[in-house]
């Protein structure tokens, strides 16, 4: 069983589909077809049901994706680990929620490659759910993500506290003007994708209002959710940083939230299994300085 079929497996079976496969593993759709159908002819069964949304795992893809996961994360700890020899360098994979990349990162990230220039740094945004099911199968040496995230495979250190808002357009000026002058369906929501805990705290305050029947509409960038908001397309909930900065706030209103709704912890998460090579522990240094340096 070849190592690439069990990753080009893995990576089809995330992102459900040969085209996006091919474009994060950087070759062609043909490979990657070539290796799915390979593996299945090894194993002797399909491991992909072939729709025209995409591909979804069979029964035997189901089974068999938690042993290529832990290989696959397993083969490229092995190569990291082989060649660490305690100065950062080479690949390191880091996840987080695009509100955290957005406004908590860009200083961060900037510190750490002028400490470590040899390290090839990526930054995957997706949303929390997506993030803890990447560090779990290893395609990620860690992530920024909403807490709390109680796993006993994942080592969580506090990064930021955020404090949650609602935000609308300038028409809207408190809630209860929102609240008055909304359907009794309640405006629309407008949210990332599931797996989003900012979208899953949204749902909690709606149904607190009296709006649980609220449409939804999914966005798949910042920006044009917040531009949508400002168009009084409907409401969002967002850290308050990322709604104050100055091209943003002008153009929306920010209402606070009660408790329990009103904070939220950005956590660090990292596999507590995982070998600790140099180049994740630079970037956890930067980090535990940036938070240093925030508290002082």
């Amino acid at each position: 069983m070849e190592m690439t079929d069990l990753l080009t497996f893995s990576t089809v079976a995330r992102l459900g589909g040969i085209t996006r496969a091919a474009e994060e593993l950087n070759t062609v759709q043909s490979n990657v077809t070539q290796r799915i159908k390979a593996l299945e002819a090894e194993i002797g069964t399909t491991l992909f049901e072939r729709h025209s949304r995409g591909m979804t795992l069979t029964g035997a893809g189901r089974r068999l994706l938690p042993y290529a996961q832990r290989m696959a994360a397993l083969s490229r700890e092995a190569v990291l680990a082989a060649r660490d020899d305690g100065e950062p360098k080479g690949p390191l994979s880091i996840g987080s929620m695009e509100t955290t990349a957005a406004v908590r990162l860009p200083t961060l990230l900037a510190e750490f490659h002028r400490r470590y220039p040899a390290v090839r740094l990526t930054l995957r945004t997706a949303p929390t759910a997506d993030l803890v099911a990447a560090v779990l199968d290893g395609s990620l040496d860690g992530a920024f993500v909403a807490g709390p995230i109680e796993h006993a495979e994942l080592a969580t250190t506090v990064a930021f506290t955020e404090e949650l808002v609602l935000v609308t357009a300038q028409r809207w000026t408190s809630l209860a003007a929102l609240r008055a002058g909304t359907p009794e369906s309640g405006p629309t929501a407008l949210v990332f994708r599931t797996g989003c805990t900012y979208r899953q705290r949204l749902e909690q305050v709606f149904t607190e209002f009296g709006w649980p029947s609220a449409v939804r509409f999914e966005f798949g960038t910042l920006d044009g959710m917040i531009g949508c908001v400002a168009a009084d397309m409907g409401v969002t909930m967002l850290p308050r940083a990322v709604v104050e900065r100055d091209h943003v706030h002008r153009d929306v209103n920010i209402h606070k939230l009660k408790a329990p709704h009103a904070h939220v912890e950005t956590l660090f998460i990292q596999r507590r299994t995982a070998h600790q090579y140099s180049a994740l522990q630079g970037f956890l240094a930067c980090l535990d300085q940036q938070e240093a340096s925030a508290a002082a």
